[in-house]
């Protein structure tokens, strides 16, 4: 894949603003949404999880005698797991051994499970966005390295239970991002189709590259490196750019499936 084309967002200074659930897209938007299926990852690219990510990261430290970690801190540590994430709040505090990771992983589990969706919000943007997706006909899905349980959790304190054909987490499979069949086995969970995948990282990006599937990677996300890196179809900053950066995304497909003039 070639060098990313950016799409920039305008930014809006309040909340959603999009037409109500169901949209009626006009014939040239009809035209673009031309994938079948589009799976997101879950934390950082739908919801902004990192308040509470944060807040169990510290209830474990300070469960180990630790200072907490700030919350921008938090934002670049997410994406690999539970333990991983303790891992890193443990070095940005002192030691580090498993023995100190294994005993912070249930202080933080249970304290996050009691606590998922207290400052967790979806990005700004994104609920306009899904509805439209629906109203076009478009089936969503989530693959998320996030415990099932857990992102399940999350999805119906955010009153979204009913948007999504299927979910698959880090424990639905014996494998997990950046495994090519934990997307691949999501879109065939959805009921397959023409796919697109929407992402914040470099696990992402390696998943879908691994698995064949075009990529939108959003820019405001846990990554710990530039998005516009990671050879995505495109970037976007904010959701409202979304339909634009499907339409490019397709009208590179749709060249790159061109026949070769004679």
């Amino acid at each position: 894949m070639g060098a990313p084309c950016h799409s920039r967002a305008r930014k809006k200074s309040g909340g959603d603003t999009g037409p109500p659930f169901p949209f009626h897209p006009c014939p040239a938007m009809r035209a673009c949404m031309s994938f079948d299926l589009y799976v997101f990852d879950l934390d950082g690219t739908l919801v902004d999880t990192a308040p509470d990510l944060a807040a169990s990261l510290n209830h474990a430290l300070q469960s180990m005698g630790r200072r907490p970690v700030p919350v921008e801190s938090v934002r670049h540590m997410v994406g690999h797991g539970a333990r991983k994430l303790l891992e890193h709040g443990l070095a940005a505090t002192g030691e580090v051994s498993e023995e100190l990771v294994e005993a912070g992983v249930q202080p933080f589990l249970t304290y996050y499970a009691a606590n998922i969706a207290a400052g967790s919000r979806p990005f700004p943007g994104v609920e306009a966005a899904l509805d439209r997706l629906a109203g076009q006909g478009a089936r969503l899905a989530i693959c998320t390295n996030k415990p099932e349980a857990l992102a399940r959790s999350l999805v119906a304190k955010l009153g979204w239970h009913s948007r999504f054909s299927a979910l698959l987490g880090a424990d639905s499979r014996p494998w997990r991002k950046p495994d090519p069949r934990h997307l691949t086995d999501t879109i065939a969970e959805a009921g397959g189709g023409r796919t697109l995948f929407v992402g914040d990282s470099r696990t992402d990006a390696d998943t879908a590259h691994a698995a064949g599937v075009p990529l939108l990677l959003v820019s405001f996300g846990y990554s710990s490196e530039p998005v516009t890196e990671l050879g995505a179809g495109t970037v976007i900053d904010h959701y409202d750019a979304f339909e634009e950066a499907v339409r490019v995304i397709q009208s590179k497909f749709t060249a790159a499936s061109a026949p070769s003039p004679a």
